[in-house]
Formats: C-alpha cells, sequence, structure tokens
C-alpha cells in the first residue's frame, strides 16, 4: 500500500501567463505558495479475491474491469499513461473541496502519479513528475489549465516560477527568512465563498483570446518582479497588499466570469473591513477568496464574514510525498501460482 500526500496551492501574482498558449510566446512567471492542506491518495494492487478488477473511491464509488471503464478522467488517464496492467484500489482524501480555485485537481493528479510510481518500485524527480502532470492534464485530458499548479504541488514551498517559450519551467524559491515568511503568512486571511465552479470553463472564457488582452497579462506578469522586489526588502508589506488588490482588477477584467455581483461584494466588504487587497484562487469565478489584512484588523474582516468558512493556514515546504510505502510480496512480484493457491485456501475455508 501507498499513501502519496501534496499540497494545495495559493497563487499571488501571475495567473494567466502560466497558460502555454501566452508563455510559448512571451514567456510567464507566478508568485505561488502552497499551504498545510493536502490531498492523500491510497493506491494498492488489488488482491485476487474481488469480482472487480479496479476500485476508485473519491465522492463516487466506482468498481470497473476495464480502465477504459473507470468515469474518473484523471484517474483513467494516469492508469492508461503508466501502463499499469495489475488490478488497483485508488482512493482519494482531500482536506478542502474541489472546484474552489486552490488547484485540487492538479494535486490530485500530481499525487496520483507520484503514489502510482512508487507502487511499481520507481522514484520520479520533481521536474519530471511535474512534467508528466501537465502532460496528462493539457496534452491528454485536453483541459484548459496552466501550469502552475501542478509545479507547485509537486515542488512545494514560497516559489517564482518560471514559464520559458521552449516550453520549460525554473522554478527559484524564495530566499526569505523565518521572521519574513511568518510576517507575510500572518496578514493573510483565506475564506471559502461556497461557490462552485470549473477552472477550465472560467479559463476558457479568455484563453482562446489572449492576445487582445496583452497589456493585462504584461502587467500581471510584472507584478510578480514587484511583489518579489516587496517581500526581498525590509520595509513593511502594505504594498503587497496593494499590489494584489492591482492585480486582482487586471485580472477580473480578463473575462466577465473570472468575477460576479456576489464576489464584487465579498472585495468591497473585505476592503470596508480593513483589507488591502485580495484575489479569488484559480481561475476565478467563484471559491476560496485570498485577502492581505493587517493583523490588527482581521477580527473586524472576520466578523464580516462570519457566515463564510475561514480556513487558518501555514505554508508548507515539502510538496508532494509519499508518507507510506509497504508493498506485499505476493503480489508485488506478480506470482499468478501463489496467488492461485491462496484463493483455492480462501474457498477451502469456506
Amino acid at each position: 500500500m501507498i499513501i502519496s500526500r501534496t499540497p494545495f496551492r495559493i497563487s499571488f501574482f501571475g495567473g494567466g501567463t502560466d497558460y502555454p498558449a501566452w508563455y510559448r510566446q512571451h514567456g510567464g512567471a507566478v508568485l505561488a505558495a502552497t499551504i498545510n492542506k493536502y490531498c492523500y491518495l491510497t493506491c494498492r494492487y488489488l488482491p485476487p479475491f474481488f469480482e472487480h478488477r479496479i476500485r476508485v473511491v473519491y465522492s463516487k464509488i466506482e468498481d470497473c474491469h476495464k480502465i477504459d471503464e473507470i468515469q474518473h478522467p484523471s484517474v483513467r488517464e494516469t492508469l492508461r499513461f503508466l501502463k499499469i496492467k495489475r488490478g488497483v484500489e485508488i482512493h482519494h482524501d482531500g482536506d478542502l473541496p474541489g472546484r474552489s480555485g486552490m488547484g485540487s485537481s492538479s494535486s490530485f493528479t500530481v499525487g496520483l502519479l507520484n503514489a502510482l510510481h512508487a507502487l511499481h518500485g520507481r522514484t520520479v524527480n520533481k521536474k519530471n513528475l511535474a512534467e508528466q502532470s501537465i502532460h496528462l492534464e493539457q496534452d491528454i485530458l485536453k483541459e484548459t489549465v496552466g501550469s502552475q499548479d501542478q509545479v507547485c504541488a509537486t515542488y512545494g514551498g514560497v516559489n517564482r516560477i518560471s514559464f520559458l517559450p521552449n516550453n520549460d519551467f525554473t522554478v527559484q524559491p524564495m530566499t526569505l527568512l523565518p521572521e519574513r515568511l511568518a510576517e507575510l503568512n500572518s496578514h493573510l486571511m483565506l475564506f471559502y465563498t461556497g461557490i462552485k465552479r470549473t477552472a477550465s470553463n472560467v479559463a476558457s472564457s479568455y484563453v482562446a483570446s489572449m492576445s487582445e488582452r496583452a497589456n493585462l497579462l504584461h502587467r500581471m506578469r510584472d507584478c510578480v518582479d514587484e511583489s518579489c522586489e516587496i517581500l526581498n526588502s525590509k520595509g513593511n508589506l502594505i504594498p503587497f497588499g496593494k499590489l494584489l488588490h492591482e492585480a486582482w482588477l487586471a485580472k477580473r477584467a480578463l473575462s466577465d466570469k473570472v468575477s460576479n455581483a456576489r464576489v464584487d461584494g465579498f472585495f468591497a466588504d473585505a476592503r470596508k473591513a480593513g483589507a488591502i487587497g485580495g484575489k479569488l484562487l484559480g481561475a476565478g469565478g467563484g471559491g476560496f477568496i485570498l485577502l492581505f489584512v493587517p493583523p490588527e484588523k482581521q477580527n473586524k474582516v472576520r466578523k464580516q464574514f462570519s457566515k463564510l468558512i475561514e480556513v487558518p493556514f501555514e505554508f508548507e515546504f515539502s510538496g508532494s510525498q509519499i508518507i507510506f510505502f509497504d508493498v506485499e510480496e505476493d503480489y508485488a512480484k506478480h506470482d499468478k501460482e501463489r496467488a492461485k493457491r491462496k484463493i483455492e485456501a480462501f474457498q477451502e475455508l469456506e
């Protein structure tokens, strides 16, 4: 049995420039961080005692005989991509809901790939794990998604990630003192709006016509460099919050699907209560809202949003990990004869 643990991410700046349609021409960059909320995936080879050959447990339970029968797109295509021939059982558990802007679908794909590689007895490095996840989501599943979520989930930490026109990427950790990271963390509040949406549906409203929004995307890209300079300075972090507000206005202008009247109301209420800036995480449309609020004003914001779920968090720096590894020798060696004898012994007991 294998258990992988893969973090969710919060994105600060540069979202939108991580789409291949943009960075293959212009290059792109994001500033993002992973937090101590996780996607857990448990995988094991299925013993030969069951009528089904594949079981997948998430918000649904699927018992299947063939890979083609699996409804969950990421599970189906990941098993096919890795050429899994054995019967398997896969269980998913998550600390946060899906379709909420936290990069949950990519954390799932990264965690599943990591776990299934481990089940095969293989170690995959972070670069390959991120590249395989991007390939699965963008090229095989044909989802309209960017590339930052897969990289964030794989590497973990607070990073400036650059996306190059040659389709490569680089990860530059923010080398900040623990005190500076703690200061940034203390200014951030995360609330769940309760609005679910599919990121690819929102993103498709502007990805196809990115050239028409070039000025906005260039400005969003510039915010990455400016925010890194703020974090690396010794000054207070209020300019970071103001920049977050500016970047949200730019992102909001990408498409009328990025925000809506209810979301606009959240931001108006938050700023009235003392928030300097904020944004919807992910492509937009709903999900989680991230706010930059001076600590002395957070109780007022918390009171304003008392009907929403607040999620306290801390930055994490491990990325996707295998946290449990125990492969049962009989099945790991694919010993069909031994498995057959075990079945016969089991039937005699009955």
